[in-house]
């Protein structure tokens, strides 16, 4: 972290070093349970790309009322893919609600990485058996380890698998994890894997379904995080028909391919939709019904989660009180 100009500006070390597993979640259900807190819904942007194909732009704004104001901008390039770039770019300021000053510029794809990640692990503490033990993570870009991180964090594993199109490129993420301290193995047939886990974190930019809900097996939980438009699919309508609904937020997650493609066919309806994860992290809904349960989270990403992350790592650099 560095000021300039009274702008406190955080990198991506900054980021990640503020928002520990535990205390992101805590500051992700507090947002969600604030009433001060708002978030319109984002702004997607379709942009042309060299050689015919599209990316986006992504404009997510939310706030405390006369607390703080957060706003992350966001670039998609399907593109990048393979690449030393990632596809995913974003930024981040940081507004006093009181003034409206600018108080600080964060790293934004860090900020994505840690909120999305924590997100998911916030709501398979709902949705997940206690005693899942064997996790799959379907995808390997620059998600995939902290969302194995983040779920592994205060869950005892006997099993992590990682799956990737490109064998190599999941033995690069099962070597980070094994940086970090936590044993992985590639994954070599999905089937297979998913058949044999307990909890499944899918991340990628499949436009055709990977997951086969027939492969389920009874108290499985099925994470979705890597589609945000329509045209995007991790899992086909079997997981969801099986499936007991969740989302992070109905808006985000309704127009994502996952659900936006069950819904046009029928084979799904709104009214299908268990709940969101403010009605878990409130109370208003319990989660998990049963042991043997198939329980599906869908995560489109949403403004508050990168409010109140923003927030952390902002606090994290005040003196404290007293």
């Amino acid at each position: 972290m560095r000021e300039a100009a009274d702008v406190e500006i955080f990198d991506a070390a900054a980021v990640r070093a503020a928002t520990p597993w535990p205390a992101l979640m805590g500051a992700i259900a507090d947002a969600l349970a604030d009433p001060r807190a708002s978030a319109p819904e984002r702004h997607v942007h379709p942009l042309p790309l060299p050689g015919g194909s599209e990316g986006s732009l992504l404009v997510m704004p939310a706030w405390r009322a006369d607390d703080v104001i957060g706003v992350k901008a966001v670039t998609y390039f399907p593109t990048n893919a393979g690449t030393a770039t990632p596809t995913i770019n974003a930024g981040y300021l940081l507004f006093d609600g009181r003034s409206g000053r600018l108080a600080a510029t964060l790293d934004g794809d860090e900020l994505t990485v840690r909120r999305t990640a924590a997100t998911s692990a916030l709501a398979a503490r709902y949705l997940a058996r206690p005693d899942a033990r064997r996790l799959l993570v379907v995808g390997t870009g620059q998600l995939a380890p902290a969302l194995a991180l983040a779920h592994a964090d205060g869950r005892d594993l006997t099993s992590l698998e990682v799956w990737g199109r490109r064998p190599a490129r999941a033995q690069a993420v099962v070597e980070l994890l094994a940086r970090e301290g936590v044993r992985a193995v590639v994954a070599e047939d999905l089937d297979a894997a998913v058949a044999r886990a307990d909890l499944i974190s899918c991340v990628t930019g499949a436009t055709e379904p990977l997951v086969a809900g027939r492969h389920l097996q009874p108290g499985a939980h099925l994470d979705l995080v890597g589609g945000f438009r329509p045209d995007m699919r991790e899992a086909d309508d079997e997981a969801v028909r099986r499936a007991a609904l969740f989302v992070d937020t109905r808006a985000g997650a309704l127009r994502s391919g996952d659900l936006a493609g069950p819904l046009a066919s029928g084979v799904l309806d709104e009214s299908g939709i268990a709940a969101d994860l403010a009605d878990l992290v409130t109370g208003r809904h319990p989660g998990r019904s049963a042991p043997e349960q198939i329980t599906l989270f869908k995560s489109a990403g949403f403004a508050l989660a990168d409010l109140a992350a923003a927030q952390l790592v902002h606090e994290s650099s005040r003196p404290p009180s007293g």
